[in-house]
């Protein structure tokens, strides 16, 4: 798996601090996520394409698929760089990658990621505009790009954990609904807790399907498939607005 860095590509360092880690010193997977998002808005705020520059057209950008594959998690200091880029357009869609490199040039964990324009105004998604698919000739080839998030995930049956969590002011994002990495957090907490601690989650995929909005009580489902494996969903009032599958090692 190589990186190209092109025109439109964009490399953030990080160091993990204390706030990014678990009881092993382990960067945790919602602190990992996080930094990525924010080397994913870096990227956007130097193309003049994040949401504060779309703010005239009245869209924003939403999250709609991610998948992240670990081969290990970061250590407390340790020196990490977060390559992401866009990764190519459809009628509605685009995509965006991340690689997760160590200071020795690691790659260490993956997320590819889909993502949709919502317009601000109706919430609702709308077609991309062409000044933002000006950028499309320096897309990276696809030889070069990540494997897409798959479009469906398997169907979620019985519960067999569940906890219910109200969406509060500090949960909300720029858009004003659930932010993304609190949707990752609740589902991967309902998951038993020895499983937490003694295993690593080398696989997660999630799909996003409804905003969450602030005093929404939402809970958390998982069922369980096998000693390695689990689907997540969250729910509000039978609606279900994000579903996931982990699989742990």
């Amino acid at each position: 798996m190589k990186t190209t860095l092109s025109d439109i590509a964009h490399i953030e360092p990080f160091i993990i601090r204390t706030y990014d880690i678990d009881h092993q010193k382990i960067c945790n997977i919602p602190a990992l996520i996080k930094l990525m998002d924010e080397a994913a808005m870096q990227n956007v705020l130097n193309l003049k394409m994040s949401v504060w520059d779309l703010e005239v057209d009245k869209i924003t950008w939403v999250l709609m698929r991610k998948r992240l594959k670990i081969n290990r998690l970061p250590n407390l200091g340790e020196r990490i760089n977060i390559f992401t880029t866009p990764a190519g357009f459809e009628k509605y869609f685009t995509y965006r990658d991340y690689k997760v490199y160590a200071e020795n040039g690691d790659l260490i964990a993956w997320s590819s990621s889909t993502w949709l324009l919502m317009d601000t105004e109706k919430r609702r998604m709308t077609r991309i505009p062409d000044h933002i698919l000006t950028i499309k000739e320096k897309m990276p080839t696809q030889e070069d790009c990540l494997e897409r998030p798959e479009r469906k995930l398997p169907k979620f049956g019985m519960i067999d954990f569940s906890k219910t969590y109200k969406i509060g002011w500090y949960d909300l994002d720029f858009n004003g609904h659930l932010n993304n990495v609190f949707y990752s957090k609740w589902m991967l907490e309902v998951t038993p807790q020895e499983v937490l601690k003694n295993k690593k989650l080398i696989d997660f995929k999630i799909e996003y399907r409804l905003e969450g909005l602030l005093n929404e009580e939402i809970t958390s489902e998982v069922q369980q498939i096998d000693e390695s494996t689990f689907l997540h969903r969250l729910v509000r009032d039978g609606k279900e607005l994000a579903l996931g599958i982990t699989v742990w090692a």
